[in-house]
């Protein structure tokens, strides 16, 4: 496969060295066949972005859809994620390694810490994602789920640049802070769970502004998100809506619109509130 670089004519933000297509597929929860065909679909029909992980246990049918697509390996922008028990130096080098035997890959894009894990010492887990970095074997690497204080102390602990903090992200969870401490230091936002596991498509006020637009609610969430350089990687199963997701581009929101949207979050919004020792303080 030819070597790695981001595809340049996908919508992207630019962070750290990385150009990370603004628009991704999210495979939580997608298994088997099913996880090949619909990542070989959203390449097909012009994503550049594919999210894993290696607790998602789909890397290797991940990699599948990446290889049956035909697009070539260099216009793909690959993420993935270690799992915080393979956070102590000498495993995550193992683990780094074991992602990419099941990809099939020789390198992915970006390599994330999945969660934070305060029974190891952040500075240990950083000395070591950047030395698979240095390695080859991830071209940026970056932090998910950390906290301000979190990011804060990785910035100052890691010696090779933080590319994004991948967090749960959509209009009814307030973000702002994590947000401007990220962009604040250089680094992206990814937003996973970004149409709110499906609550976006029957809200009233997006639908209203998508009817606008001629759009619907899950594209105005979405393009809510994207209009402030926001990554978004949607997860679904279902073929039809790969189209839905990525048409974003051709419409924008107005300044009204914008702080309408943003006025639906509220404290309670979280979706995903767990940790593998101890849940973060969240911001």
């Amino acid at each position: 496969m030819a070597p790695v670089s981001a595809n340049a004519t996908a919508p992207a933000v630019e962070a750290q060295g990385a150009r990370i297509p603004l628009v991704g597929l999210g495979t939580w929860e997608l298994r088997g066949r099913a996880c090949a065909r619909v990542v070989e679909q959203a390449l097909r029909l012009g994503y550049r972005h594919i999210d894993t992980a290696e607790m998602y246990d789909n890397e290797r049918e991940v990699g599948e859809g990446l290889h049956a697509s035909g697009v070539r390996r260099g216009e793909v922008f690959v993420t993935t994620k270690i799992w915080p028990s393979h956070f102590a130096a000498h495993e995550l080098e193992r683990a780094a390694r074991d992602c990419l035997v099941r990809l099939r890959l020789s390198e992915v894009d970006l390599l994330l810490l999945h969660w934070p894990n305060p029974q190891i010492p952040l500075a240990e887990t950083l000395g070591a994602l950047a030395k698979v970095k240095r390695d080859g074997l991830a071209r940026h690497i970056g932090v998910s789920n950390f906290t301000v204080a979190l990011i804060e102390q990785a910035v100052r602990e890691t010696s090779e640049p933080l590319v994004c903090d991948q967090i749960e992200c959509h209009p009814f969870l307030d973000q702002s802070k994590v947000i401007k401490a990220c962009h604040a230091r250089g680094m992206a936002v990814v937003a996973y769970s970004p149409i709110a596991r499906g609550d976006a498509r029957g809200n009233e006020l997006l639908a209203r502004i998508g009817s606008a637009h001629k759009k619907t609610a899950v594209q105005v969430c979405l393009r809510f998100l994207v209009q402030q350089d926001i990554v978004v990687i949607p997860r679904t199963s279902k073929v039809e809506r790969l189209s839905e997701n990525a048409a974003i581009f051709d419409f924008e929101l107005s300044r009204q619109e914008m702080t309408e949207i943003a006025a639906l979050s509220h404290p309670d919004g979280r979706l995903v509130d767990w940790a593998y020792s101890g849940r973060p303080k969240w911001d």
